[in-house]
């Protein structure tokens, strides 16, 4: 699709200055921005004044509405209207251990729902889907735009990184915004997230807003403010959206890093793995179901979802989508196929009680320091290394249970991340009073 043109009035400071005085801009002066930007007609420094009035001064909804389809329409919009079956896709804001996307992408392609999944990589303390897929041998993110549209023909789901064509405008700004302190603003972070979820001709969307302690969102109030957000922004532009508020004061499932979650997603599919992740994921995977009109309701979408792993059928469309996507299906049978680390530590309660708490977001960066994330932009990632928990919030521990195994390939590095997880984990003479829910909140007109 042509991106935008500069208005020939278009002037950035004036755009600048009515966002300073708290004046609601136009759309054609949102868009206009956006495209001089895109195109490098306005420099840094006014773009970063502008951003910086926006975290100051907030946005309506009917700017954030602009924003993101002035950044959506700043480069290609797919169009899979070829496609006979409903296009539903899934995003998540980002946790500790958080791997539901590699379940439920070939879940829902298993009941004939389209899945067009255009992923990130790991930020901050938060794992990264594009790292996970990454951990299968020769698995090939960067599919060209063509390629994709035919994964989706022949598999009906497929898992790729941002390409240079969707969403170029989000790309420049979200640069800009890491260096100038403009990343936690709601309004540009719904703006980035639907830029790209929208660029992929979905007709659905379906939101998995984190909470916690190892979440971006600490707070659930923020948490729901950014998922009203990013479903009003999505309805308006004509998207089917559902956004489901869900807990993150401890991570998902037991294993944390690249490598052990792709195995935990397996085991998913295989119908085991832990309660908490096989939980979410029919969750997920039943509201993707029933806005892709595959069932009537949620429960039936939730039913449906358990049968198809029952059956086999969801791990079969993930071997055939790592297959298609260049990766080596041999490790949903072996999985000594995936990279392994050289040592295992073990670490083992001092005393006995109960875990009474994680410091989720400090587990969450142990396995940074392994290895498993980026500590800087340009740090390559080690998939072998993680963390694999024995126990999780409520459980009763003896004097010298294990609580977790650090999979480690630097003896230096697996002594820092030692310190942290055992700072990160409480334990109390008595069980916690009360257990927080999985899913705290569903928000959208699609309930």
């Amino acid at each position: 699709m042509t991106a935008l043109a500069t208005p020939l009035a278009f002037r950035a400071i004036d755009v600048i200055c009515k966002k300073r005085d708290n004046i609601e801009l136009s759309r054609e002066e949102i868009e206009g921005l956006v495209s001089a930007y895109t195109a490098g007609e306005i420099p840094d420094y006014q773009v970063s004044a502008w951003l910086m009035a926006v975290v100051l001064r907030g946005m309506t909804r009917a700017e954030t509405a602009s924003l993101t389809d002035a950044m959506l329409r700043s480069g290609e919009v797919l169009d899979l209207s070829s496609l006979p079956a409903r296009k539903v896709d899934k995003h998540s804001t980002g946790g500790v251990g958080d791997k539901t996307s590699l379940v439920i992408a070939p879940l829902v392609a298993a009941a004939g729902v389209a899945v067009p999944m255009i992923s990130g990589r790991g930020l901050g303390h938060t794992g990264g889907t594009l790292d996970k897929l990454e951990a299968i041998p020769g698995f090939n993110v960067n599919l060209p735009v063509a390629q994709f549209r035919s994964m989706l023909e022949t598999c009906g789901c497929s898992m790729i990184g941002q390409t240079a064509e969707i969403a170029p405008a989000d790309r420049k700004l979200y640069a800009l915004r890491d260096v100038t302190g403009t990343v936690e603003s709601p309004y540009l972070i719904c703006a980035s997230i639907m830029s790209k979820k929208l660029a992929e001709g979905i007709d659905a969307l379906v939101l998995d807003v984190k909470t916690g302690s190892g979440a971006f969102m600490k707070s659930e109030k923020d948490a729901a403010f950014l998922a009203e957000l990013m479903v009003e922004t999505g309805e308006r532009m004509g998207k089917q959206m559902v956004a489901l508020i869900t807990d993150m004061d401890q991570p998902l499932g037991l294993m944390i890093g690249n490598a052990l979650e792709v195995i935990e997603c397996v085991e998913i599919m295989r119908g085991g793995g832990p309660g908490d992740l096989r939980e979410l994921c029919l969750e997920l995977a039943g509201w993707m179901l029933h806005l892709g009109r595959a069932t009537k309701t949620v429960a039936e979408g939730r039913k449906k979802s358990a049968d198809l792993i029952s059956s086999g059928a969801a791990l079969e469309k993930f071997r055939q989508m790592i297959e298609l996507q260049g990766g080596d299906p041999g490790i949903v049978d072996d999985y000594r196929r995936l990279p392994q680390a050289q040592h295992r530590l073990e670490i083992k309660s001092a005393q006995a009680g109960y875990i009474a708490s994680m410091q989720c977001e400090q587990i969450g960066t142990a396995c940074v320091i392994l290895g498993g994330g980026r500590e800087k932009k340009e740090d390559a990632v080690d998939p072998a290394v993680g963390i694999v928990l024995h126990k999780k919030v409520g459980a009763g521990v003896g004097a010298g249970d294990s609580i977790a195994t650090i999979h480690y390939n630097s003896d230096a590095k697996a002594q820092r991340a030692r310190q942290l997880i055992e700072q990160s984990i409480e334990i109390a003479a008595t069980p916690p009073a009360t257990k927080r829910p999985l899913i705290h909140k569903v928000i959208g007109r699609s309930i």
